[in-house]
């Protein structure tokens, strides 16, 4: 069957992550930005905040990871605005994609902080046709929940469907459900699979 929908993540995809720039910004040592980033993003409790945990409450989670450097976390999270940055390409690549009869949804694991904070930078989901942001279902990839929660919410034939992620797991999970998936490294050779699949 031919893809009809094509469903994106957001960071690192659509998106630069780009954590670990906001974080240097700060001038820490290397020994207390590698404890902060093992304290929040590189912790699971980056997953609950993406779940949609509030954020006090994150907060919390991610001093108790490492109370050494609470003051150095509440600094990073304090304002979040620069870790996320849309890439030059990636209105034009839905509206491509728009213009030749796809559907575009999104599935990605994102917190509403994110989403309020870095809103200038997150202006391309005024061009999609839907999609799951974890934070408003309280799902997360890769639980085969989130996956299924998309299907039935759009009425989606998962053979049809193309997932762009850049985490293999996340891919994985999609593959399971019946999906074309592939493993976002670069936009081009994404271009390149997409083409395999008849999406030029």
């Amino acid at each position: 069957m031919a893809v009809t929908t094509v469903i994106f993540d957001i960071g690192n995809v659509l998106t630069d992550f780009c954590w670990e720039r906001h974080y240097k910004k700060f001038g820490f040592s290397p020994e207390v930005y590698e404890k902060v980033a093992d304290a929040t993003v590189r912790s699971k409790a980056w997953g609950e905040f993406d779940r949609g945990l509030p954020e006090a409450e994150v907060l919390r989670m991610f001093i108790e990871n490492d109370p050494s450097v609470e003051a150095e976390i509440r600094q990073v999270f304090a304002n979040i605005a620069d870790t996320i940055h849309m890439y030059d390409t990636t209105i034009p690549w839905i509206m491509d994609l728009k213009s030749k009869g796809y559907r575009v949804l999104i599935l990605s694991n994102l917190s509403n902080k994110t989403l309020t904070e870095c809103a200038d930078d997150m202006k391309f989901l005024n061009y999609i046709d839907g999609g799951i942001l974890s934070f408003r279902d309280g799902v997360v990839k890769p639980e085969p929940e989130i996956y299924q929660l998309l299907i039935d919410r759009y009425f989606l034939k998962p053979e049809e469907c193309v997932f762009l992620d850049d985490r293999r797991e996340n891919i994985e999970a999609a593959k399971a459900f019946g999906m074309h998936g592939i493993v976002f490294t670069t936009r081009e050779e994404a271009l390149k699979e997409l083409k395999a699949l008849g999406i030029e």
